[in-house]
């Protein structure tokens, strides 16, 4: 047995952040382009497309920030805010995590194999 703690954000009861568009945006970071990153997801460029916007609305900035064509082609980069909310969402899942695994283990050890 064991826990797995997976906090998401929600506005009105409607998920806007979390595992999955953590993920994403780690692989935009990844790869540059969101089009690559829906597609190392197996996931259509359109939906990661709604995903994101979803997640600015509710948040209120943007996430990512996109170049269009030219040269050397386009793609999307983290804005500093998507960086930030990226990076403290990482930190409170790893805390979490810790503490949620010590807590777990202290209720719950006794059921444990």
């Amino acid at each position: 047995m064991e826990l797995k703690l997976t906090p998401r954000f929600l506005q009105n009861g409607q998920r806007f952040f979390g595992p999955g568009v953590a993920e994403l945006l780690e692989r935009v970071r990844e790869h540059r382009s969101l089009r690559a990153a829906a597609a190392s997801m197996e996931m259509a460029y359109s939906k990661a497309w709604t995903v994101i916007k979803n997640s600015e609305n509710a948040l209120g900035f943007k996430l990512l920030a996109f170049t269009t064509g030219g040269k050397h082609g386009g793609g999307a980069a983290l804005t500093p805010e998507g960086q930030a909310l990226l990076s403290a969402y990482d930190q409170f899942c790893a805390e979490l995590r810790e503490y949620g695994d010590k807590l777990f283990a202290e209720k719950f050890g006794e059921f444990l194999n």
